[in-house]
């Protein structure tokens, strides 16, 4: 006997019988879920590899919060290599008719050392490379900047107090980065032009870049010279750690979207569980007869194990397919949020799609396929051997095992997999139970209804378990939507809620201490309240309580960062507005005195009662802290993580900064202020936010893409429910209709068995999402939030609609069958 042959022949007779059409529909969904998501990551990983030089402007990138040394270029240069700096910080650039917040980069003569710089004649006209900076006096704007001033090249600008030539529209730069500054509109000039615009001033934000290049062994030379003489808030990135707030970004991005797929993955499952479940129940027979004709249980395996090995890989390779189709769609809009020019995907997300299907397959079928070929031949007499609980139940459990090691396998980490297994089992646990409670308690009814609304509430109870299956299914990936849908749009609205409506939406910076006076007259002459000004002064935490700060010595993420950074230190004799003392008492015009915020507190390890050491232009300020304040930063006040009593900083250089409230009918207020004083900031809150939210639409969006396989999933995982009730179902609708009842009744019966199974799914997942909405708003947004009755009403209607329409699909068909062909295809 030919096994291959034969396997083969048993392979197309079975997808002729529409055996493994849902099994192959399951595993394609579970396979292009999870490949999809795999040649996304794996584009933007080897976009990273392959441009790493050029998302640095060079071979290292050395970044600073304050003026390079001289050392640093001298220590480059004595080793042969390429130096070039820039400085990137957020400024006004206006018209006399508008004006801009953008993302200002000053560039100095040699730059860019690697990657490309492109600019275009005009709006929408096709770019170029250009190879120069920008000459002195010219300003090269994005097209953002460009509509939002409605100038064209040649037009003048004003940045700071030196009006500027446009020369060119500013398309790409291969080091711009992924941070806040990254999202705003850009503009670039020359370097020379900067102490000319006057917008470097005490106190401004500035991220100063040197930029190095040269032969790979001066390079690495520089690097281990330089890495000994750093000091804090300096920094080298290599092409090691290229843009590692890409990376880390990249890295959460990943992890999340993978887990998403997960889902779709475990519901997935559930459908090739049950799919295999009633392939080995329809197949007995015919195992039988062939143990009958002389088959030994080897080549009952081997034929079995072939059929699904050649089935396996077919299907997998279509849901590869699938996914490499389907990631060109969530390509674009993260290749837009990185700002990366994503290269084709390797052949590693192909390899990872075939051994993930292939595993899944053979987890559920296997055992099943064992128990084939040991039917007994007497089955062919006694229908009834061959069967058997203890073999589903090592089905399942092999299926659940090899479930766990590929969703630990997609988490890359043991206690998170862990924990992830475990929320997927509580879910569909939870769900399980409730649903099952649900369906309990709607059969009860039954009797106080007739027709065809008693069968199809009996038909709940009667079929509970398949119920179950189904409602735990299509609720979890119902909820999944919802959450991403109707919840975080409360969430949003709730959040808005928090914000008071006169609350400040103008933040200034950069306002000089000798245009304090002329700067309130301003506001004063144009009916407005007077803005509270608040000195701001850096520094950097040296030490508490007499002991170094290092970042070293923190394991969390945040105090590592809080460690490494220059503070924006105030100082003021009363508690501001919104600030709420949590401990110790307030300073007041008493003697030196912190007043600590409550976060940065723990984090660091700060209590009251503590001495706290800054470097404020290079001299040394300690004081004890003496309270502990409370606030809320979305107040959209200005606020600080640490204020001094007067008397501690007043000495040093400062800056102004301030917020407040301009009304939507005195929108010119911000155009006629930046006029009067050009060296400062206007930050309009609103736009800001605006534009934060686009980039979270985008990715939200290409989440919900993945989620809609876990829909998908869903939905096979009703088919295969249904398929696998069809026998019972045509049974059923055989003797009911040899008895007398109506084909009306019977189609009665079935909707309302549908529709009260996809009503409770859908208010599951509406009540879940609501629940996960509620836990993110209390534990992480610390806002409040009252869930809403609308994720579950809506979750209960599209679940009942969506289960009518695909139910009706799946077994309307068995109306339309007479008594006879029903019990032929059921016997």
């Amino acid at each position: 006997m030919n096994i291959l042959r034969l396997a083969l022949r048993m392979l197309l007779r079975d997808l002729r019988a529409g055996e493994l059409h849902l099994l192959a529909l399951a595993l394609i969904v579970a396979v292009a879920s999870l490949s999809s998501v795999g040649f996304l990551t794996d584009r933007v990983g080897r976009s990273l590899d392959r441009e790493a030089n050029q998302l640095l402007g060079g071979d290292l990138l050395l970044s600073a919060d304050h003026e390079w040394p001289a050392s640093f270029r001298q220590l480059a240069r004595s080793e042969g290599l390429q130096v070039t700096d820039t400085y990137v910080f957020s400024s006004m650039v206006g018209t006399e008719a508008a004006v801009q917040l953008a993302a200002v980069k000053a560039v100095g003569e040699g730059y860019p050392l690697r990657g490309s710089v492109r600019i275009a004649p005009a709006r929408n006209a096709p770019d170029a490379v250009v190879g120069t900076i920008p000459p002195r006096g010219e300003i090269w704007p994005d097209e953002r900047v460009i509509a939002a001033l409605g100038v064209s090249v040649g037009d003048t600008v004003q940045l700071g107090l030196l009006s500027m030539t446009v020369g060119g529209v500013l398309t790409f730069e291969s080091d711009r980065g992924a941070n806040f500054f990254s999202m705003l509109p850009r503009v670039m000039v020359n370097a020379a032009d900067l102490p000319a615009t006057g917008l470097i001033q005490t106190g401004s934000r500035v991220s100063y870049r040197l930029h190095v290049a040269g032969e790979s062994a001066a390079v690495t030379r520089f690097r281990e010279r330089a890495s000994t003489i750093l000091a804090r808030g300096q920094s080298i990135e290599s092409i090691d750690n290229a843009r590692p707030e890409v990376q880390v970004a990249l890295a959460r991005a990943e992890r999340f979207l993978r887990l998403a797929a997960s889902l779709s993955v475990v519901l997935a499952a559930v459908a090739i569980g049950l799919s295999a479940r009633r392939f080995m129940a329809r197949h007995l027979d015919g195992c039988a007869v062939l143990r009958c004709l002389g088959a030994r249980q080897v080549q009952l395996i081997q034929l079995f194990l072939i059929e699904f090995i050649v089935f396996g890989l077919v299907a997998s390779t279509l849901g590869v397919v699938l996914g490499w189709a389907f990631q060109s769609l969530l390509a674009g809009g993260l290749g837009e949020v990185l700002r990366v020019a994503l290269p084709a995907p390797s052949w590693l997300p192909v390899m990872h799609g075939l051994v993930v299907g292939l595993a899944l397959l053979l987890g559920f079928v296997l055992p099943y396929l064992i128990g084939l070929a040991r039917v007994p031949a007497l089955r062919v007499m006694r229908r009834e051997m061959g069967e058997g609980m203890a073999l589903a139940r090592l089905a399942w459990g092999c299926g659940l095992a090899v479930l766990v090691a590929i969703v630990l396998w997609v988490a890359n980490d043991f206690t998170l997999g862990l924990w992830i297994s475990v929320g997927f089992l509580a879910a569909l646990g939870g769900f399980a139970a409730l649903s099952g409670a649900g369906f309990t308690l709607l059969a009860r009814f039954a009797l106080a209804v007739n027709g065809g609304w008693r069968q199809g509430l009996l038909a709940l109870k009667r079929r509970l378990g398949s119920q179950v299956i189904q409602a735990t299914a299509v609720g979890l990936g119902l909820m999944a939507l919802l959450l991403l849908t109707l919840v975080r749009a409360d969430l949003l609205s709730a959040w808005r809620d928090t914000v008071p409506p006169d609350a400040p939406n103008r933040f200034v910076i950069n306002l000089q201490p000798d245009q304090q006076q002329a700067f309130l007259a301003f506001f004063r002459d144009a009916g407005l309240p007077e803005p509270d000004l608040m000195p701001m002064i850096r520094g950097r935490l040296m030490a508490i309580n007499g002991q170094p700060v290092a970042p070293e010595r923190y394991t969390e993420d945040r105090a590592r960062r809080l460690a490494e950074r220059e503070f924006n230190l105030s100082y003021s004799s009363t508690l501001p507005p919104g600030n709420v003392l949590d401990e110790g008492a307030w300073h007041g015009t008493g003697g030196p005195a912190f007043s600590v915020e409550a976060g940065v507190a723990r984090s660091l390890g700060v209590s009251v009662g503590d001495t706290v050491t800054f470097d404020v232009a290079g001299q040394q300020v300690s004081a004890p802290v003496t309270s502990q304040r409370s606030l809320r930063w979305d107040s959209m006040r200005v606020n600080f993580f640490f204020l001094a009593s007067p008397g501690v900083l007043d000495r040093f250089p400062a800056s102004l900064i301030t917020s407040f409230y301009l009304p939507r009918e005195a929108q010119d207020f911000s155009l006629a202020l930046i006029r009067a004083f050009p060296n400062i900031s206007v930050i309009d809150v609103g736009a800001v936010m605006g534009q934060v939210e686009t980039m979270i639409d985008k990715l939200i969006t290409i989440v919900e893409l993945v989620f809609g396989f876990a829909v998908a999933a869903g939905v096979v995982v009703l088919f295969a429910a249904l398929q696998s009730t069809r026998d019972e179902r045509a049974r059923e609708f055989a003797v009911m209709r040899t008895l007398g009842a109506r084909a009306q009744q019977l189609r009665q019966s079935l909707l309302i068995e549908f529709a009260a199974m996809g009503a409770a799914a859908g208010a599951l997942a509406g009540a879940g999402a609501s629940l996960v909405g509620w836990l993110l708003a209390l534990r992480v947004f610390d806002m409040p939030y009252a869930p809403a009755p609308g994720p579950v009403l809506i979750g209960a209607l599209a679940g009942a609609l969506g289960v009518m329409a695909v139910g009706w699909l799946g077994a309307g068909k068995l109306l339309r069958q007479s008594p006879l062909q029903l019990l032929r295809e059921a016997v």
